[in-house]
């Protein structure tokens, strides 16, 4: 970190001078000059009164936002076998977040592993193919180009009758890893 940047970015900000500043603290307009070149380390007793000056402290001065990627690369994603399908993470982060995109590649004639109720929202687009949705009691036909949807209360998976392999886009919320 270039604390000396980020105190210049920050007195520019406040259209403070660099003199202005240095009168504020009690200190000369060369070592401030000298503190946003690198070329001297503060105190930390200094860098406190700098900062209360500058209208932060040293949580936010040094907080640096990590930059959420918003593109993930095909490399980033992760494979695992099963038996009868592939299930690949889309998003390596996904457990982080609210949603959990996933790829299903099922087999012919295999299917998911049951899933038990669970709190949640489950969606799905059935990018190839042509799947089953189990839910409960209740089986329905989703053809490529379709989608479903339901709540996770009842347990569920997906199957595949078909001589083709199927493929869906499976997002789940929470993510359920």
């Amino acid at each position: 970190m270039n604390i000396g940047q980020k105190i210049k970015e920050r007195r520019v900000l406040l259209q403070l001078t660099q003199e202005e500043l240095a009168n504020r603290c009690e200190l000369t307009k060369g070592y401030i000059s000298q503190l946003e070149n690198d070329k001297v380390s503060p105190s930390i007793e200094t860098l406190e009164l700098i900062l209360e000056v500058l209208g932060t402290n040293f949580s936010d001065f040094f907080y640096e936002a990590q930059k959420e990627p918003v593109v993930f690369p095909l490399k980033m994603q992760y494979s695992k076998k099963f038996l009868g399908y592939k299930q690949t993470w889309l998003i390596p982060t996904a457990q982080e977040h609210l949603i959990e995109p996933i790829l299903i590649e099922l087999e012919p004639e295999s299917e998911t592993i049951w899933d038990n109720p669970h709190e949640g929202e489950e969606f799905g687009y059935v990018l190839e193919g042509e799947i089953g949705v189990v839910y409960g009691e209740s089986s329905f036909v989703c053809h490529q180009g379709e989608s479903f949807y339901f709540v996770t209360n009842r347990q569920h998976y997906l199957r595949n009758h078909s001589e083709k392999t199927a493929k869906v886009l499976w997002v789940s919320t929470p993510p359920n890893f």
